[in-house]
């Protein structure tokens, strides 16, 4: 209703307009056959839809298409951190690795010097073991040794002693035993030495 008042209000002064004016643009629009008043009608119409089609289609879709560039940048910058965060990690990663190689390298070379340090001190301990355990047994023998040759002495004196006494054909006393056994003794242990 409105647009059929504006078309014969334009109607009018379009046709005031184009009587009293020679102008070329009425020439040119009369050759077109343009009619004023349905021009401007439709301009308006076109004024009003590209309003509504703004306010109510264009407007919506353009925030919608901005959310979602604003979805996608976040999603870009969320990638790109978890992007920063994985090279972050991984190097992390490397370094504890690279760490642990270390400290394994180290408990290793730790370990193998405790192992040979406790050999060479067993080995030492069992040396001296085996030295003392020598020592004894060369002590053991002498003292053994020395009571033989003193069990021989006094064997070989009572025979000496017994020898003597049958050659002599004589009993001894037991001071005169003492004293033939002692002389024997003594020339027993010049022999020896």
């Amino acid at each position: 209703m409105i647009a059929n008042i504006l078309i014969a209000a334009a109607g009018e002064v379009s046709a005031h307009a184009v009587e009293a004016a020679g102008n070329p643009i009425t020439t040119i629009a009369r050759e077109f056959h343009v009619e004023w008043p349905l021009l401007i009608a439709q301009i308006f119409n076109f004024c009003i839809v590209a309003f509504v089609l703004y306010k109510f289609a264009f407007k919506p879709i353009l925030e919608t298409i901005d959310e979602r560039q604003k979805k996608i940048a976040e999603g870009l910058q969320y990638a790109e951190e978890m992007k920063e965060k994985l090279a972050a990690a991984e190097k992390k990663e490397a370094e504890t690795l690279k760490q642990a190689q270390l400290d394994a390298q180290k408990i290793v070379t730790e370990t193998r010097e405790s192992a040979k340090a406790m050999f060479e001190k067993q080995t030492q301990e069992a040396s001296a073991k085996a030295e003392d355990i020598l020592k004894k047994a060369e002590e053991a023998i002498e003292q053994e040794r020395v009571r033989m040759l003193s069990e021989v002495r006094r064997e070989i004196a009572r025979l000496v002693v017994q020898t003597t006494a049958k050659v002599l054909r004589k009993d001894l006393s037991e001071s005169e035993r003492a004293a033939y056994s002692e002389s024997a003794s003594r020339e027993l242990t010049s022999i020896e030495s």
